[in-house]
């Protein structure tokens, strides 16, 4: 078989090589052509190529719309050869108010919505240009920016927009390229102004200056930005960072001391229905209980309407736990990573950003003033040329009647140019009556005026730069702060101290008493009872303990054999029938009883003591148990058994015995441990203690006597020090031995 003849030139080369050069061009072209936007007018090319498209169709905003279909249409065929998809969903992206802090295209039907819905098809939708977009292309047709042939070298494109807007910082850009993206949020027209103009003023300025008057983004769906000011100062100092923005909401009362949060705003390119749908998500898997339920009551603007699980709730916890798990809380991150002057991406940092877009101003204008000039001194030689013959017009009459060579004997005889001599001829009779050279003369005078004007711009760099900063100004005027479109829209707050979320809040907090009988049965009853009588128990059993607490508290067990058991408020059985024994929420041992109950209060201390006398002072999160075995801390010996847990609410102890011998001493003779069987508190020969109670000296020692109570002020003769006897209690004193 024949092999095929070569032709054309072949050269020999890797593949390496060949893969290299070939991928490096399809990235340049990435990052030239389609990810980065540009420095100066903070385009992209289909960015550009489109609103360039719409200008040439006269969609301008003073304008009729025109169907999207016509405007995508030209766009692939002139000027963007690819997807007319992905062109039309530029488009619509900036129509949207809600994507882009200003808009530059006015839509006409359905653009989509915050919700993630799509817009409608192009062929039903229509758009024109705005007045931002119109700032961006002022001065296309005065050669202020060059333009370049398109892909089929029909037509010509602009290569950059002379953008009297800062787009780049007002709009934000986001773009992933071959090995490098760029990341930039929107920032408030009025404020980027402000930096300029001081830019202007003081070239030598530093970026906390500019901060000063830009503080950070402000995005077109509000929230509040939450950063700290020294991490946005390092993020605009680096060109690269984050910014942690927030939902907006408040608190609505209701009825019944119940309330409602509302959300208002919502997180920049975050989906409302998503948002809603994560939620709902969450509260089904239980991991939000906090929260009751979400309701959206959006209309035009955005109210997302928060249930807390009730009304003891705080709603800073709720929204802190929706902060974590959920899109209310965003980072918009920064990387100003851009297309410079020419053409090479690079990171810049806000100062570089700011200098780029006025270092390219000073560009248009002096092109826009170069082109004025040109046009005015072509049209002041026209009118050189008019002036000249006015002084003989007799002689030009005879001239274009009978001469054979008319435009040369009009060169030759007044010594005109070919232009000159080729408009006098084009002018109409009419033009020859004296007013109309009086018109001429105006003009004239008018036009060397501007002339020389211009050229004192074209030659003071400090006149230039004041008349960049007056155009500056009027931009804020025209689209700043004090327009409904300029104001600031996303709060600058402080950033948020971390918020620990207790344990108890993930516990739904209800008031509930807890009953325990003599035999050791115990029930949780719905809020606070205060009718015990009415209880019911079943025969031979009665009420021992009860306690008013909540589901979210811990319940102290004290047990006789020196023990404590740990329950939680949540855990305990409901209030039906006679409830459950005790025994089957700890393993309470046999001919165990239970010595005292109270509800863990942490930091308090406790007076543990037995009926013989012994005890201490121990920290209230030292009793507390993990397991049901309980955790022992009074040791008791010798048929001993533990009896009194009494919180130490005072600087006295009075302690009465059996023996009916009454003792009181300082609370601080008492050690503190965590475990042991602690001191004597009261020496006896045969007995052991009744009752113990912990007071303030100062107020006297109280006792019931039925419904009335005793207080005895002068507690001398009792007083002495910790394991004495003591003495006989005041007359009056129950013949129980008991203080209560």
């Amino acid at each position: 078989m024949t092999k095929p003849a070569v032709t054309g030139d072949i050269r020999e080369t890797p593949l390496a090589e060949a893969l290299g050069e070939r991928y490096l061009a399809y990235a340049m072209s990435t990052i030239v052509s389609r990810s980065l936007p540009d420095v100066r007018d903070g385009l992209k090319p289909v960015h550009r190529r489109l609103l360039f498209a719409m200008r040439q169709l006269k969609l301008d905003p003073d304008g009729g719309f025109k169907k999207c279909a016509r405007v995508v249409g030209d766009v692939i065929g002139k000027y963007h050869p690819h997807g007319d998809v992905a062109v039309y969903d530029t488009l619509v992206r900036l129509a949207q108010d809600f994507a882009v802090r200003y808009p530059l295209v006015e839509g006409q039907g359905n653009f989509g919505n915050i919700d993630g819905d799509n817009a409608a098809a192009m062929r039903y939708t229509e758009a024109k240009l705005t007045a931002v977009a119109a700032a961006l292309m002022d001065g296309l047709d005065e050669d202020a920016v060059d333009f370049r042939p398109t892909y089929d070298g029909t037509e010509e494109e602009p290569v950059v927009m002379p953008a009297a807007f800062p787009n780049l910082l007002a709009n934000g850009a986001a773009g992933i390229a071959v090995g490098m993206a760029t990341s930039i949020p929107p920032h408030n027209a009025g404020e980027i102004c402000a930096a300029l103009g001081h830019l202007i003023d003081r070239p030598d300025c530093g970026i906390d200056e500019l901060i000063e008057r830009m503080p950070g983004p402000d995005f077109p769906t509000g929230g509040v930005l939450v950063e700290t000011r020294e991490a946005i100062a390092e993020a605009y100092r680096t060109g690269k960072g984050a910014f942690r923005v927030r939902a907006r909401w408040a608190v609505e009362k209701l009825s019944h001391g119940l309330y409602q949060i509302v959300i208002t705003e919502i997180p920049y390119q975050v989906q409302k229905a998503k948002l809603v749908e994560k939620i709902a998500e969450l509260l089904s898997d239980k991991k939000l209980p906090l929260l009751a339920d979400i309701r959206d009551e959006s209309a035009e603007d955005i109210r997302l309407v928060l249930e807390p699980r009730n009304r003891t709730v705080e709603a800073e916890l709720v929204m802190e736990q929706l902060f974590r798990q959920t899109d209310l809380e965003t980072r918009a991150s920064l990387n100003m990573n851009v297309l410079d002057a020419q053409s090479v991406p690079r990171v810049m940092n806000l100062k570089e950003v700011l200098q780029a877009f006025l270092d390219h101003r000073m560009e248009v204008l002096e092109r826009r003033s170069r082109f004025r000039l040109d046009k005015i001194a072509k049209r002041l030689e026209i009118l050189d040329g008019f002036l000249k013959v006015y002084a003989d017009l007799d002689e030009v009459i005879r001239i274009v009647r009978f001469a054979d060579e008319p435009k040369a004997e009009l060169i030759r005889r007044f010594k005109l140019s070919e232009i000159q001599a080729e408009a006098i001829l084009n002018m109409r009779l009419r033009a020859l009556n004296k007013l109309q050279e009086l018109e001429i003369r105006t003009e004239h005078g008018g036009l060397s005026a501007e002339q020389a004007d211009l050229l004192d711009l074209l030659a003071d760099q400090g006149r230039r730069w004041r008349t960049i900063a007056a155009q500056i100004e009027e931009t804020a005027k025209a689209f700043g702060g004090a327009t409904a479109l300029g104001r600031r829209r996303t709060e600058l707050g402080a950033a948020p101290s971390a918020v620990v979320v207790p344990i108890e809040a993930y516990v739904e907090r209800e008031a509930i008493t807890m009953v325990l009988s003599d035999k050791g049965w115990v029930r949780a009853l719905k809020g606070h009872a205060d009718n015990p009588e009415a209880l019911k128990f079943k025969e031979g059993d009665q009420l021992a303990f009860l306690i008013k607490t909540w589901t979210t508290d811990k319940i102290l067990v004290f047990a006789t054999d020196g023990r404590f058991y740990t329950i939680g408020g949540d855990k305990l059985p409901s209030g039906r029938g006679h409830g459950e024994p005790l025994r089957l929420m700890i393993d309470l041992g046999n001919d165990v009883d239970i010595a005292a109950v109270m509800v863990h209060r942490p930091g308090r201390k406790l007076l543990l003591a037995s009926d013989g006398g012994h005890g201490f002072v121990i920290e209230e999160t030292e009793v507390l148990a993990q397991t049901r075995a309980g955790k022992m801390v009074l040791n008791v010996a010798g048929g001993e058994r533990a009896k009194f847990c009494v919180p130490l609410e005072g600087d006295a102890v009075a302690v009465i015995g059996d023996n009916r011998k009454l003792l009181v001493f300082m609370a601080d003779e008492i050690p503190e441990m965590s475990r042991g069987r602690g001191v004597i508190l009261q020496k006896y020969r045969d007995g052991k203690v009744a009752d113990i109670k912990v007071f303030t000296l100062a107020q006297g020692l109280s006792w019931s006597l039925g419904e009335r109570v005793r207080t005895e002020l002068d507690l001398t003769p009792w007083l002495g020090k910790r394991a004495s006897v003591g003495r006989l209690p005041p007359t009056g004193f129950p013949r129980g031995n008991r203080f209560a």
